[in-house]
């Protein structure tokens, strides 16, 4: 029976606190209440993304593990909508195609491409990637407010009220429990307000921010084995081995050369 009262007495609390609220402090509790909405959006859309990611991106590795050439994936018409990573490879293989197509060089009857088209492919990854780390990130920032935000603006409302509590008992010149009691109770209601805000927001920031690290960190690691076996299946190095073979004639001719 004491268990089912509480929760009713904390109710009936929270009603009265607010319909004793002065006007600053119902437009604050307003206040947080549409920081607490764009919060749970957040949360809501976010945690959809992540959980989508992180099915997508292991499917996606899944089949990119199972083949050796890295534009396997785009010649099967394979989806996987919904991976960072699958995206960045999207982006790398249609310029790597691209590239394949305008500016192609033959080798052994192969087509391949040259190291200065393999930098834009290497661009193009660096963008893709960042792209990516931006869209996992975006709306972390109303998260991140909610956290830092959201007790100050309680905090705000709490000693308004307060004040505004302590110069009504000072005009009225009753210091009774009576007078106080219905101005305290509805201060403090902007400061509960503000909690719950914030505390939700806190739990759910740091479980994102550690997931979307983790996604980050695998997506960077991706983009350099991308841009790794793209450049072993092809990129023609005939020209830097060219270069590489020169400046170790030269450097052996100066190493023999008799000095004067």
């Amino acid at each position: 029976m004491t268990t089912f009262i509480q929760p009713m007495l904390a109710a009936n609390a929270a009603v009265y606190a607010i319909e004793n609220a002065t006007t600053e402090g119902k437009i604050t509790v307003l206040v947080l209440l549409i920081l607490s909405l764009f919060s749970w959006t957040i949360i809501l859309t976010k945690f959809r993304q992540l959980l989508i990611a992180r099915n997508a991106a292991k499917k996606f590795f899944d089949a990119y593990a199972s083949t050796r050439d890295p534009l396997d994936i785009k010649k099967r018409g394979e989806l996987f909508d919904g991976a960072p990573a699958y995206a960045l490879y999207e982006r790398g293989a249609e310029e790597l195609a691209y590239q394949l197509e305008k500016n192609p060089v033959t080798v052994k009857g192969e087509r391949r491409i040259s190291t200065s088209s393999f930098e834009a492919v290497k661009v193009v990854l660096e963008e893709a990637a960042a792209a990516q780390a931006m869209s996992l990130e975006k709306g972390m920032i109303v998260l991140s407010t909610a956290v830092a935000g959201g007790p100050f603006i309680g905090l705000l409302g709490t000693v308004w009220g307060v004040m505004s509590t302590f110069a009504g008992i000072a005009e009225s010149k009753a210091a009774t429990l009576t007078a106080m009691a219905p101005g305290v109770a509805a201060a403090l209601v902007a400061t509960v307000t503000g909690l719950l805000v914030a505390i939700p927001a806190m739990f759910a920031y740091n479980f994102m921010v550690t997931t979307i690290r983790s996604i980050t960190q695998e997506l960077d690691g991706y983009a350099a084995r991308f841009a790794t076996q793209i450049e072993h299946a092809y990129v023609d190095n005939r020209d830097l081995e060219d270069k590489i073979a020169t400046a170790l004639t030269r450097t052996e001719l100066k190493e023999n050369t008799p000095a004067i």
